[in-house]
């Protein structure tokens, strides 16, 4: 005997389409006796004979699907089971990468090993790009070896740097730490020279190169930087650096034009980012700012985070007014005649340079700051000391100078011995 769900579903087969025996061919003619009403009836039975039979069929079709449903009905509950746990794991994981990892590899979700966890952050369904930058950036021997089956997932063969840069890149945001960036860095030039033997001389070549054609991005596309590097200045900055010898004009002249047409493309984050940046901040609250253009205080509340300070209108507002990026500024208490408790951020040696920063208009337009300095006052002299301890803390210069000039000193030292 069959299944229940089976019989059931043929005794309402047969009760929606008994079995009809053929029917004489000259069932099939319109006798020639009829009058044209007549004939138009037959018709329309039959019309509606052919349309009656199209929706048994219909309902045959639905009555299989829904046996089959019946049938997995216990494992379709446990796929939802399964699915909605996944998803409560990647926001998790946007939230905090490591604990999202966790959560997965405590549900069963995901085995406890860097091939699987670099897996499931190469397909990237659902995975905020920042996180998984943040997460492959940590120097837990676990996460380091994640990076490393991470970037075994790349293909580079035959790809020239620029080409390997693009798909790298795409994959995840690089974070703001220095170290972070070092490392991924490092792994990404040991996995293009395994990829393509004989380009390089060394892994070094490769990771001061790749910085190079990273800034070389940022200085052709910027709207900021004025003075564009041509492809002489290019060639001229990466001379010496294969091992004490110079690389292939013509290799240097092809990345050059492939920046130059097409800058890097920086991958969208999904709707969490902003909830990721600012769940977590390094310190937040309420301060008076003194406007760019019209000198009046008005008071906005602060978020520090990711060597950024963001200002809101309100608490509630899911939006910054302005972001002011930390980098290369210095900070400094200021009096003030009209407001209590002041300090400011600056570019030092710099004081009439606009600090590069954007603000949202009332109209919705983001637009570049216009300010030389950005000059805050705190409720209290307490709260002062400790934006300013904070905001110190913060700020950071550029990583990409500072390590590429340690690795070219290092390639120096070693051509010298």
């Amino acid at each position: 005997m069959g299944t229940v769900s089976e019989l059931c579903a043929s005794s309402f087969q047969a009760f929606l389409c008994p079995t009809v025996r053929p029917a004489p061919s000259a069932a099939a003619t319109v006798p020639d006796d009829l009058s044209p009403e007549e004939r138009q009836e037959v018709e329309s039975i039959r019309r509606r004979k052919q349309e009656l039979l199209q929706d048994i069929q219909r309902l045959k079709d639905e009555i299989a699907e829904v046996t089959c449903e019946i049938e997995n009905l216990g494992l379709t509950e446990e796929s939802m089971q399964r699915n909605k746990q996944m998803a409560m794991g990647r926001k998790k994981f946007n939230m905090d990468p490591k604990k999202g990892i966790r959560f997965l590899i405590d549900s069963s979700l995901l085995k406890n090993n860097s091939h699987d966890i670099a897996q499931f952050l190469y397909k990237g369904e659902g995975l905020n790009k920042t996180a998984i930058g943040e997460y492959l950036g940590e120097r837990d021997d676990l996460n380091i070896r994640v990076l490393h089956a991470f970037l075994d997932l790349h293909e580079f063969t035959d790809l020239n740097l620029v080409q390997a840069l693009r798909q790298f890149l795409w994959s995840f945001r690089l974070p703001g730490e220095a170290q972070k960036i070092d490392r991924m860095m490092e792994a990404f030039a040991q996995r293009y020279c395994h990829c393509n033997p004989g380009v390089f001389q060394s892994t070094d070549t490769c990771y001061v190169l790749s910085f190079a054609v990273i800034m070389l991005n940022t200085s052709l596309h910027n709207p900021n930087v004025k003075d564009k590097p041509s492809i002489q200045r290019f060639t001229a900055m990466n001379r010496g650096i294969n091992d004490g010898g110079d690389l292939p004009e013509e290799l240097l002249r092809n990345l050059y034009e492939s920046i130059k047409n097409e800058p890097f493309k920086i991958p969208e984050d999904d709707g969490n980012d902003l909830t990721h940046t600012f769940f977590n901040p390094d310190r937040e609250g309420w301060l008076l700012k003194l406007g760019g253009r019209v000198k009046t205080w008005k008071r906005r509340w602060f978020i520090l985070t990711d060597n950024c300070l963001y200002y809101f209108e309100y608490t509630t507002d899911k939006e910054p007014r302005g972001i002011i990026p930390l980098e290369n500024l210095s900070i400094r208490e200021v009096d003030d005649s009209k407001k209590p408790n002041c300090f400011e951020l600056f570019i030092p040696d710099h004081k009439d340079q606009v600090i590069k920063a954007c603000k949202t208009e009332a109209d919705g337009r983001v637009v570049e700051g216009n300010h030389t300095f950005y000059r805050i006052s705190a409720p209290t002299a307490e709260e002062k000391e400790e934006w300013i301890s904070s905001i110190k803390a913060a700020i950071s210069k550029d990583p990409f100078y500072e390590m590429l000039a340690t690795r070219k000193k290092k390639v120096s030292s070693m051509k010298g011995l």
